[in-house]
C-alpha cells in the first residue's frame, strides 16, 4: 500500500537537509509518496494529510531552533495520531557519552519541550 509521508527538516549547515532526502529516496524506492519540507518555508505545511511524518532537526548553539518547536506543539495531536518520527544531528552526538538519546543533552532538552513523543528517535553526528 502507498503512503503518504512527510519528510520535514530544519537545518543550518545542510546536513540534516542531505539526511532527509536520502531518507525521501528510500521511501520513495519502497513505492510510497514522499514530499520533503523545510521548516524554514513560509509555508510549511500541516501533516494532516499524511500517513507517516519524519522530522529532522539540527543543533546549533546548544538548542533546536524555536520554529521547529512552535510548529510541533502547533501540531501535536495530529503527530500522536500516525507513526512518527524524530532525528537530531548535533556534533556532541560524536562523543561516546553523548551518541544515545538517554544522554545527549540537547535530544533531551527538546524532547521536554515538545509536546509529542515520536514512536522512534535518532541522532546523528554532524560534520564538522
Amino acid at each position: 500500500m502507498t503512503e503518504r509521508i512527510l519528510v520535514a527538516y530544519s537545518t543550518v549547515d545542510g546536513h540534516t537537509q542531505e539526511i532527509c532526502a536520502r531518507l525521501a529516496e528510500i521511501f520513495s524506492a519502497a513505492g510510497h509518496a514522499v514530499t520533503q519540507a523545510s521548516f524554514d518555508e513560509p509555508t510549511m505545511q500541516s501533516p494532516d494529510g499524511f500517513d507517516r511524518v519524519v522530522i529532522g532537526a539540527s543543533v546549533r548553539y546548544g538548542k533546536h531552533r524555536e520554529n521547529i518547536v512552535d510548529w510541533i506543539n502547533q501540531h501535536a495531536g495530529v503527530l500522536a495520531s500516525r507513526p512518527s518520527a524524530f532525528f537530531s544531528v548535533n556534533l556532541v552526538a560524536r562523543k561516546p557519552d553523548r551518541d544515545r538519546v538517554e544522554t545527549n543533552p540537547y535530544v533531551q532538552r527538546f524532547l521536554k519541550r515538545v509536546d509529542w513523543c515520536p514512536a522512534a528517535v535518532a541522532i546523528f553526528a554532524g560534520k564538522l
